[in-house]
């Protein structure tokens, strides 16, 4: 038995744009994944533009779509905070302006209470007496989720 890969698959361009809209379709992607997607289907440089661009006119790729989508997700799903959501979307390469933006869709009330809810269950699994190390282990956890030290202390001195 050999333990060879066998080469990769070469798409034509016709079947990556294929590929790559239902690819888009199926969920909401960045250029940065959809670019790397392409690259790995065995395109060149002038086509994974072209079609890119083909995506962005036709709707299939946007970016400021995936990132409300992104960000959203992330913090109902995951329980992600600000930070952490901000860094994921920054290693996506999803523009700056963008990643404030769709932030600023974060309603602050829900933010608070999100946290509240994750110090309050991590508190139940914590069997230190200490209440210093408590502190500190529910802070390091809070932020470990990606929200500021700011709020996760205000919430902590309650």
């Amino acid at each position: 038995m050999r333990n060879e890969q066998s080469p990769p698959k070469v798409f034509s361009r016709e079947q990556c744009k294929a590929k790559a809209e239902s690819y888009c379709a199926y969920q909401e992607r960045s250029q940065h994944e959809v670019r790397n997607k392409l690259y790995e289907w065995g395109l060149h440089e002038r086509d994974v533009e072209e079609i890119i661009s083909e995506l962005i006119q036709s709707n299939f790729l946007n970016e400021e779509r995936f990132a409300l989508a992104y960000t959203l997700g992330k913090f109902r799903i995951k329980g992600w905070g600000k930070i952490k959501i901000k860094q994921a979307l920054k290693l996506k390469k999803v523009p700056d302006k963008m990643i404030a933006k769709s932030l600023k869709s974060i309603d602050p009330d829900d933010y608070a209470a999100r946290l509240k809810v994750l110090i309050d269950k991590k508190s139940e699994t914590l069997h230190e007496k200490d209440h210093y190390k408590r502190r500190f282990l529910l802070s390091r956890y809070a932020a470990s989720k990606g929200y500021e030290q700011d709020l996760i202390g205000d919430l902590l001195n309650e």
